[in-house]
């Protein structure tokens, strides 16, 4: 096989690329990303995930200003970190509110325990 041939999907893929990356960005891009930053606030993440959250934020302005500078390709990516910081976000959000509430029921366990001890004696202790 030729040198040029062998050049031809290499030189179709490179303009395939650059004609996604030129097109103009619908709007509805951005839908998503802002649905999961959403979807963490109400999961708590302001408090349980601060700093998932802030990347998801700080990505998807990243992004916003990939679009007013032309910069498409960037953009997209920034969008699909954002959702993704998003998405880390409500997870460490469940799993801290999760941990919270197995502390609680291991205290009321304990508390349970301990009246028990005191109620039967020794034979309830471990």
């Amino acid at each position: 096989m030729s040198q040029a041939l062998r050049l031809i999907p290499v030189t179709l893929a490179s303009l395939a690329l650059a004609a996604c990356a030129s097109a103009p960005l619908d709007p509805s891009a951005f839908t998503s990303a802002e649905r999961a930053i959403a979807a963490a606030e109400d999961a708590g993440a302001a408090e349980l995930s601060p700093t998932e959250l802030r990347f998801a934020r700080e990505r998807l302005e990243l992004a916003r200003k990939g679009v007013e500078n032309k910069k498409n390709a960037e953009a997209l990516l920034a969008i699909e970190q954002s959702e993704i910081n998003a998405e880390l976000a409500i997870a460490k959000s469940n799993a801290a509110l999760e941990r919270r509430r197995v502390n609680e029921l291991r205290r009321s366990n304990e508390l349970l325990r301990e009246e028990l001890v005191l109620t039967y004696g020794s034979e309830f202790e471990q």
